[in-house]
């Protein structure tokens, strides 16, 4: 710490990418750069510039007070020692309450909140050296914030001046879903030269704008607004060498700014989104801001964006969009992203010829679907994911002013890349052939696509009105840029082939599953739905579990069995969601018994039999694991269906089961259960599955495998194997 006419040292952090940003701020706002950091940067700056960085500075996170630097701070009792010897009781008052946020690690300080109270214990060794009572400690509500950074073995100690992050501007109570920080947001536009479009005077779109971050950041930008304006406390105010005089001016300034910069904005601001919650958010944002005539807020979707009236009734004023729409955390988000994005450029190329998009994502394979090329890229971190700004220059003469008319322009129909196009066309030539089998069968569900093509390396499944796409993990050899741009194309191909909405698609990774992996919910969604199959009525969820509730390919064994099962005691064991015990059922069986080991799976062959109505006395449900109930169960059935997983867990065979290895004792148990003149159907899905030879000395074992797959399924003939197995004799 130097006397009041010398310059503050000052360590000023922000997010990671816009260290240069910040530097040309800080230097605009008076200070002078010493060194820039990983997130951050340090500068020196006099009492009043340092309150003007904290008021004025869009970018930063947190300014600090460095009040020491020091090496050799590895184990604990050197840091106490430095931190001891630094000018605490100049710059605190006594009384004042006390935090430490401490940063980084040594091989002796493991954890933050350990670090903390080492550094506290120097600073409250400081304070009572100089004959002040020990200080109280307030993590959540302290007077004053202390910052320590702890870095192969170099410590960084000082103060907080604002107390909380600057990112905080004092607007934003309704977030809205994923929002930006808002000084990430204020760097974006700076990379997008919106403070020098907004001194022209140029309007602003963003479609997809949520709770308004961007519009609001850029509106305090275009009305000369210091972000902070609003911020009611300032740690340095309670600090013992604060300059009253110095923070008096500088807050008359920035009110006399405002003022003036709110009339004399001359940039026309539109925000828009199909969510009402997420507009009504971002109207009450901006009226906390100070800002609320400069937005013009409406709902509306990407689809059928237009560019204002009143920017289009200029005859050849451009400007910026700029937004920041989803880009797919979740996998299921997949397939209406990628028509989200592929509207968003056909709307940018119709609607904005001559614009300048400013485009924020994290995924740049959606970026991709834009079909607008970038001519500038910024890297940035959005906490943990890495994003990108694609900067792109929309072309201004490439749709004729008189096709600009949305209210009476027909649908544009959607224009595929080659490889969609070619996606596209092999959907269409695999429901034309299946079309005939379709109509006699009256089935609703079925598969349509299977890797029919390698480098499309999907399992696409209709039922009803929804399609259902799973993905198999691509082999390393693949290279995964490849493989995500051949997704998007299938994806993107997909509603056009099929005449469907981008929302009625659910998207999921298909790999080899291990233990429980089967079980475990991809989503809370809770949306199911009614299928039928034959004359049973069948709950799916095409969103929340890797599986839908109905292996399609096994249709025809269920049909097998709903044959067979007239007037027969019928046993389902691995039963899973129940569909077999209703087709069962629904042919005839006098009564069934239906075992698995999971409670999930159970309640959902419950709700199968209530929507089918069924009588629970007569079908039961059992949960126990197969191989023990097997062994302990007793009573005969005339009609047993074993479809085991291919691996799973189970404690009675070495920790595991595996089909190949464990099937001729789980086949030996059932046969015990089985009637004399019974029958058991047993399937399973290892490709590459061979019965035990054994099994034919001692019962009458006939493979089914060809007689179990319908025309849907015919191209992989080895995705089940099923045998009919009898008592000899």
């Amino acid at each position: 710490m130097k006397d009041d006419n010398s310059l503050l040292s000052l360590h000023i952090t922000c997010p990671w990418g816009i260290e240069a940003l910040l530097a040309e701020e800080v230097v605009e706002l008076g200070g002078e750069i010493q060194k820039t950091t990983v997130a951050g940067l340090h500068a020196l700056a006099d009492r009043a510039t340092a309150y003007r960085i904290c008021l004025w500075s869009r970018l930063a996170n947190r300014v600090i007070l460095t009040l020491g630097r020091e090496t050799n701070c590895e184990a604990p009792a050197s840091i106490v020692e430095a931190v001891r010897g630094l000018p605490w009781a100049r710059v605190l008052k006594p009384g004042q309450t006390l935090a430490v946020d401490f940063h980084g690690q040594s091989p002796a300080i493991r954890h933050t909140r350990f670090g903390a109270q080492v550094v506290k214990d120097g600073v409250v060794d400081a304070l009572r050296a100089a004959g002040w009572e020990r200080p109280d400690i307030a993590p959540r509500d302290a007077d004053v914030r202390l910052f320590a950074h702890l870095h192969k073995g170099q410590l960084l100690v000082g103060i907080d001046l604002v107390g909380a992050s600057l990112h905080q501007r004092g607007y934003r109570r309704d977030s809205g879903h994923a929002p930006l920080k808002e000084n990430l947001a204020a760097a974006l536009l700076m990379r997008a030269d919106w403070p020098a479009r907004a001194r022209r005077g140029e309007p602003l779109v963003d479609p997809m704008c949520g709770a308004g971050t961007l519009l609001i950041e850029a509106a305090m930008m275009a009305a000369d607004m210091a972000p902070q304006l609003n911020r009611e406390r300032f740690a340095f105010e309670t600090l013992a060498d604060f300059d009253v005089e110095a923070w008096h001016v500088l807050q008359r300034e920035v009110q006399a700014r405002a003022n003036v910069g709110r009339r004399r904005a001359r940039s026309s601001l539109f925000g828009l989104d199909q969510s009402p919650q997420a507009i009504s958010a971002a109207r009450s944002n901006a009226m906390r801001a100070g800002i609320p005539a400069l937005i013009t807020l409406a709902g509306g979707s990407v689809k059928a964006l237009e560019c204002p009236a009143e920017i289009r009734a200029e005859e050849g004023r451009a400007g910026l969009v700029m937004t920041n729409p989803p880009y797919g955390e979740r996998l299921g988000e997949l397939p209406e992203l990628v028509a989200l994005y592929s509207d968003l450029g056909e709307r940018m190329r119709r609607q904005f010829p001559g614009w300048q998009l400013a485009l924020f994502t994290g995924n740049p394979d959606l970026g991709h679907r834009l079909g607008l090329r970038a001519h500038k890229q910024y890297a940035f971190k959005n906490g943990p994911l890495d994003c990108k700004l694609l900067l792109i220059d929309i072309a201004a003469q490439e749709v004729p002013v008189e096709e600009r008319e949305p209210a009476r322009s027909a649908p544009r129909e959607s224009v595929l890349s080659e490889g969609a196009q070619m996606f596209a066309n092999r959907l269409q030539k695999n429901r034309k052939r299946l079309n005939k089998w379709l109509k006699q069968s009256g089935e609703s569900c079925y598969r349509l696509y299977d890797a029919d093509m390698p480098e499309y390396a999907l399992a696409i499944d209709v039922y009803g009105h929804q399609v259902h796409v799973q993905e198999y993990a691509a082999p390393k050899s693949i290279d995964p840029g490849k493989a995500q741009r051949r997704l998007m194309d299938a994806l993107s191909a997909i509603p056009v082939a099929l005449d469907v909405r981008p929302e009625q698609i659910h998207y999921k990774q298909r790999e080899r599953q291990s233990g429980k992996a089967q079980y475990r919910k991809q989503g809370d969604s809770g949306d199911r739905f009614v299928v039928t199959e034959g004359r049973a009525k069948l709950w799916v969820n095409l969103k929340d579990y890797l599986d839908t509730g109905l292996f399609l390919d096994h249709r025809p064994v269920r049909r097998l069995l709903a044959e067979k099962a007239g007037g027969k005691r019928f046993l389902n064991l691995f039963c899973y969601t129940g569909t077999a015990t209703v087709q069962a059922a629904l042919g005839g069986a006098g009564d069934s018994v239906s075992v698995d080991l999971s409670n999930t799976y159970l309640e959902w062959a419950k709700d199968n039999f209530l929507l089918n109505k069924l009588d629970p006395g007569r079908h039961r449900v059992v949960r126990d694991d197969c191989l023990r109930w097997l062994e302990t169960a007793g009573g005969e059935f005339d009609l047993i269906f074993m479809d085991p997983p291919t691996f799973s867990n189970s404690k009675r065979m070495e920790g595991t089961l595996d089909i190949q290895r464990d099937h001729a004792r789980l086949i030996e148990l059932a046969m015990a259960r089985l009637a004399p003149a019974g029958e058991l159907i047993f399937s399973n899905n290892q490709q590459r599955f061979s019965l035990d030879a054994s099994l034919a000395s001692r019962y009458r074992v006939e493979e089914i495998t060809a007689q179990t797959y319908d025309p849907d399924f015919t191209r992989r003939a080895n995705l089940h194997h099923c045998f009919r197995i009898r008592h000899a004799g």
